[in-house]
């Protein structure tokens, strides 16, 4: 656990600059709008050790896959988010030198990530003798303009002689990624213009040989302020500058403004589309002044902190935490473009390639449903919709039926290059699954599932039942050779959670089978004998327990493990994936994640308190958290047994998990689709909320060291103010028809 930045109920704030922290920072101070995102490295020289990373929404590449050995049914490649050209860099310089705050004397520093607004600012003073200047840097990704990047620097002479600045201003093409690519270069340039005070460079992804396609971008510069151009621009062959410079006199004071437009071919075919259309937004930029976009940020996140932010009354820390989460959550993804989805780093980095992972349905799904339109919830499960054909390869990749979502995808085949993770955690084919029932019983919305959902449920319904085995000695349908949700065990059989999903999967899929038409029946070529099949399974269905200790086996062999709690390890051993080796791991009895609490987690109402006790009481211990996706079930979980200081301790680590490096694994990125985790948190576990039979129910309670908390939630066409505190609850109808909910077991009709 380390902690760099001051408690700030909106703001995260250092005045600090070590060198030795420096990654931990840029990843904090990420900022991002959902078309593109960046790290809060230093827009100027820096000689250190730093990470600058630019990503944009929807742009990728096929890696080769490199491994030892090549077995059938392996990915192709492995798919990865690449670092973007860079349009933010820019050379400052002060009496001819670039300033680098690795090794020029510096004073009064400040970095300062405003959540309320989206703004991200910088300041410090340069000590050259007696030369002084005070640089303030001032930089957003529009949420109103999605194409725009804005920064302005300030600079003001404190010294006492006069100064010259000089601003060298880039866009530059020769960039690497940092996780893999083997010194590979991602981008080739197509053609550059430069004048003195503007700049374009349009580049391309180098081909592939995979048949995916290549990506072109544009990017436009617009240099302007007090600064005047000193040449009609340069250009390299990878880069465009502009170079603008003034004089400062003791005690003067001097602006200069960089606006960058960004497109790509996700939204433009040709160059010429991409010419004509960056021209346009070039013209729509600049009809405002920098403070006039600034006010539009401002009320742009005061609409969305309107609908979304959760408020903690006595208690700071834990105020910045679910408030950093929610913003850089929105940051990365908010709905407006159906073809993204949500990646554990989000733009915050480049571990697990960028891609889609199963975190979305589990984590994320639950808290967009209630705090946006419901429509951004549908159109993440269209996203899965339109991906169906590429989960039927994946499955025939392996020789089975029926549809097997992948791990890893930016467009429905599987591309990731761990075969355990790949092909045995199949698990993430029921959250798929559960995400449409989960959408399903929380909007009352009938259409998707009874549609394209229906496709989805059928893909994976007959996955499920081509790959369970029969079990003669048993009598027992199983499930070998899995990974379950805990990936510090691989290749085991009978994993509970994946029997148990799988079983709930057939349930839910011959459910709706009876709520279609025949017509769709008929078109999925689904009759009665497979349905017949299907139960047969559900039947027989081998799931493990064990009813002396009243708990559901993790997985065949478990309990024959050397069970010690993490309380035995050394402090000095912890995080395990960073002290023992692999194998030394596989072997342990400890549980990165919540396996069997996860499956109870979906479920929570369907187990009964004794079932719900004895399995936390039994599992947590075990639990060393070491995913990021772990704290917030076990807070949930805890809450509902009112086990509350242990379910405060699970939201303490959930919500402040990046903020205080809790794993020791920040440095690369933030980790973005377990930010859900310090919502469902408070509003799951704190406050209690559940539908159960079409009815929304409260339990509510208040950590001890907070006065209360706040939210609101959209419900079904309404919205929802929750309030909790010592005195009691209070629930409020702000929009909508009339509403009866429950609340501590009593019903209470809401009218707005």
């Amino acid at each position: 656990m380390k902690r760099i930045f001051e408690i700030d109920p909106w703001k995260i704030i250092s005045h600090d600059l070590n060198p030795a922290d420096k990654r931990l920072q840029e990843s904090m101070t990420s900022i991002g709008n959902e078309y593109m995102g960046m790290r809060g490295m230093f827009e100027e020289k820096y000689s250190a050790d730093s990470h600058k990373g630019i990503y944009l929404g929807g742009v990728w590449f096929p890696d080769k896959t490199r491994v030892g050995w090549w077995k059938n049914g392996y990915p192709e490649y492995f798919g990865k988010v690449i670092n973007a050209v860079d349009f933010v860099s820019v050379d400052i310089k002060l009496n001819g030198e670039s300033i680098d705050l690795a090794q020029d004397k510096y004073s009064d520093f400040e970095v300062s990530l405003d959540m309320q607004k989206g703004i991200l600012t910088r300041t410090y003073t340069i000590h050259r003798g007696e030369a002084k200047l005070k640089v303030t840097s001032t930089r957003f990704l529009s949420i109103v303009l999605k194409e725009l990047y804005a920064n302005r620097l300030e600079f003001e002479n404190v010294g006492s002689v006069p100064v010259r600045v000089e601003v060298a201003s880039k866009i530059d093409a020769d960039v690497y990624n940092e996780d893999a690519n083997y010194d590979e270069q991602f981008w080739n340039v197509l053609g550059k213009e430069v004048s003195a005070k503007e700049g374009r460079l349009v580049a391309q992804t180098i081909p592939n040989n995979f048949g995916t396609p290549q990506f072109m971008t544009e990017m436009a510069m617009f240099n302007s302020g007090d600064l005047e151009a000193v040449d009609l621009g340069q250009t390299a062959e990878k880069e465009v500058v502009n170079t603008l410079a003034t004089e400062l006199a003791v005690g003067a004071k001097a602006n200069f403004e960089k606006r960058v437009i960004v497109t790509t071919s996700r939204d433009y075919e040709t160059k010429a589309d991409l010419d004509q259309a960056t021209s346009k937004l070039l013209d729509l930029q600049a009809e405002k002044t920098f403070d006039q976009l600034l006010a539009d940020q401002k009320e742009a996140w005061a609409k969305r902190w309107q609908k979304a932010d959760v408020t903690i009354s006595g208690n700071d820390e834990a105020q910045q935490g679910i408030r950093f989460n929610l913003f850089q959550l929105f940051s990365t993804y908010y709905g407006d473009d159906a073809r993204l989805n949500i990646g554990p780093k989000g733009f915050t980095g480049e571990k697990y390639g960028g891609a889609t992972y199963w975190d979305t349905e589990a984590f994320a799904v639950p808290l967009y449903l209630s705090t946006a339109d419901q429509s951004v919830t549908r159109n993440l499960l269209e996203y899965r919709y339109k991906q169906l054909p590429g989960a039927y390869h994946n499955a025939k990749q392996q020789g089975l039926k029926g549809a097997l979502y992948p791990m890893v995808t930016f467009n429905g085949i599987e591309c990731h290059n761990e075969w355990e993770i790949t092909f045995e955690e199949i698990h993430r084919n029921g959250t798929i699954a559960y995400a449409i029932y989960n959408y399903t019983r929380y909007t009352g919305d009938q259409e998707y599932v009874t549609h394209d959902g229906f496709d989805v449920l059928v893909g994976i319904a007959r996955f499920w039942a081509d790959r369970v085995h029969y079990s003669q000695r048993n009598d027992k349908y199983m499930i070998h050779g899995v990974t379950g949700p805990n990936e510090y065990e691989n290749n085991v059989n009978n994993n509970w959670y994946t029997n148990m999903l799988a079983k709930w999967c057939l349930t839910y899929t011959d459910e709706i089978a009876a709520k279609v038409g025949e017509d769709k029946l008929a078109e999925l070529g689904l009759n009665q004998a497979e349905r017949d099949k299907w139960r047969e399974i559900v039947a027989k269905m081998y799931l493990p327990e064990d009813e002396e200790l009243g708990i559901f086996v993790q997985h065949d062999g478990f309990l024959d493990k050397d069970l010690r709690p993490v309380s035995a390890i050394p402090a000095d051993q912890l995080p395990l994936n960073q002290n023992w080796s692999w194998d030394h791991i596989l072997r342990s009895p400890y549980i990165k994640q919540a396996d069997v609490l996860q499956g109870i987690y979906y479920f929570i109402d369907k187990f009964s308190p004794a079932q719900k006790k004895a399995n936390f009481d039994f599992y947590e211990p075990f639990t060393v958290h070491e995913s990021s996706l772990s704290p917030s079930i076990h807070a949930v979980l805890a809450a509902d047994l009112h086990e509350e200081d242990k379910a405060v301790e699970m939201y303490s680590r959930t919500a402040r998990l990046d903020l205080d490096n809790y794993n020791n694994d920040t440095n690369d990125g933030l980790h973005i689709t377990s930010m859900t985790g310090s919502w469902l948190a408070i509003v799951q576990g704190f406050a209690g909320m559940r539908v159960i039979d079409d009815q929304l129910v409260f339990n509510p309670f208040v950590p001890k060291d907070w006065d209360g908390y706040s939210f609101h939630i959209n419900f079904r066409g309404r919205l929802l103010s929750v309030n909790v505190d010592k005195a009691g609850t209070k629930i409020d109808l702000l929009a909508g028809d009339d509403l009866t909910i429950k609340l501590n077991g009593t019903e209470e009709t809401l009218t707005a």
